[in-house]
């Protein structure tokens, strides 16, 4: 699979690096952010506000031609950046402050259910330099708590998550 976003990993799953970085409160336009595609993982996606506007397309793992980014490597993105922000809420409110090359990386993987349906998991690993393991630990604890994708995923696919300093 070729890398879309930040990194790539062979198989079918990818790896996106979302580094940390000062965040800036900004209302929504309107609640969810919205968007839509047509023709499913061989087709487009776009957001209501343009700022997405990307072809879909199977990966080469799964026989497609993998010109294009697919549902996993979007899913990873907006888990990375999600249990980023988790991360920076929760060391500010013990507050640790995080390194600034602070990163999570997401990498999620699809496989077949005896049932012939598809299966999702996610891997997080959370990057945490000069901070003690203990601490990192217990820091990537509290965000997967209250990261909303963990929250909505909770119960429904496999997710792990590590802390490296």
């Amino acid at each position: 699979m070729a890398p879309v976003l930040v990194k790539g990993a062979g198989a079918i799953r990818m790896l996106v690096v979302c580094p940390m970085r000062p965040s800036t409160p900004q209302k929504p336009r309107r609640p969810g952010g919205g968007g839509g595609g047509g023709g499913g993982r061989d087709g487009h996606v776009r957001s209501s506000d343009g700022r997405i506007d990307l072809d879909a397309r199977i990966p080469k793992a799964m026989g497609g031609n993998g010109e294009g980014t697919n549902p996993e490597q979007l899913f990873a993105a907006g888990y990375s950046a999600c249990f980023l922000s988790a991360l920076n809420l929760v060391a500010r409110i013990a507050k640790v402050q995080l390194d600034p090359a602070t990163s999570i990386t997401a990498k999620v993987g699809i496989s077949k259910t005896p049932e012939g349906g598809f299966d999702l998991s996610a891997e997080l690993d959370g990057y945490l330099p000069g901070l003690s393991q203990e601490v990192a630990d217990d820091l990537l604890e509290q965000a997967h708590e209250v990261c909303p994708y963990s929250n909505a995923t909770r119960g429904n696919i496999e997710v792990t998550v590590k802390a490296r300093v």
